[in-house]
């Protein structure tokens, strides 16, 4: 099975007790996907099943390293047990503003994942965090390929994605959940 929804919206579930859970609706509010990351590990570890039964994944986020600076994450189809891409955060780009690069199968730079505004992003750092996150996906000559947006609400959190170019709509699967975990260690 391969997801290939053009928007939908990733949100944390409130409680859990280990590691944390999100589900993946699509524009209707159906359930399309469950995402689990494993609580206690060395390295990232994060799942996405077609549904809270977890019988069918369909991608795993896993990070190459226990600590890295520029963290890279493989993003591989589970059903085929094939790398499809992978995340690498910018490391010193994403001190002051989240910066992100999408990578091919064969770690190649194929777009750029960035918080909308340097502005912005000092205000929800150092004076509050209750500005939502806004990041915009381009090809590396600037292209849209997507938008992914926190909409405020204290107690949930909740992205919205909406996929308008051409790219594997897996990759912003993964870099949608992987931001939802980061956002949670941060938050």
């Amino acid at each position: 099975m391969s997801f290939n929804l053009r928007r939908f919206m990733i949100r944390r579930k409130i409680f859990t007790v280990l590691g944390a859970s999100f589900h993946v609706y699509d524009p209707d509010g159906q359930v399309v996907a469950f995402s689990r990351q494993k609580a206690f590990k060395l390295k990232e570890d994060i799942r996405v099943y077609t549904d809270e039964t977890k019988s069918t994944e369909l991608l795993t986020v896993l990070a190459r390293q226990v600590i890295d600076f520029s963290a890279a994450y493989d993003m591989v189809d589970s059903a085929e047990q094939r790398k499809i891409g992978a995340a690498r955060r910018k490391g010193w780009s994403s001190i002051l503003r989240d910066s992100w690069e999408l990578l091919d199968e064969q770690d190649q730079p194929i777009a750029q994942l960035r918080e909308d505004s340097a502005f912005k992003a000092f205000l929800r750092r150092f004076l509050s965090n209750l500005i939502p996150q806004h990041y915009h996906l381009r090809t590396l000559d600037g292209h849209d390929l997507a938008t992914l947006c926190v909409r405020f609400n204290p107690f949930v959190y909740k992205l919205e994605v909406d996929v308008t170019g051409d790219i594997d709509v897996r990759l912003v699967l993964g870099i949608g959940v992987l931001l939802a975990a980061v956002e949670r260690r941060q938050g």
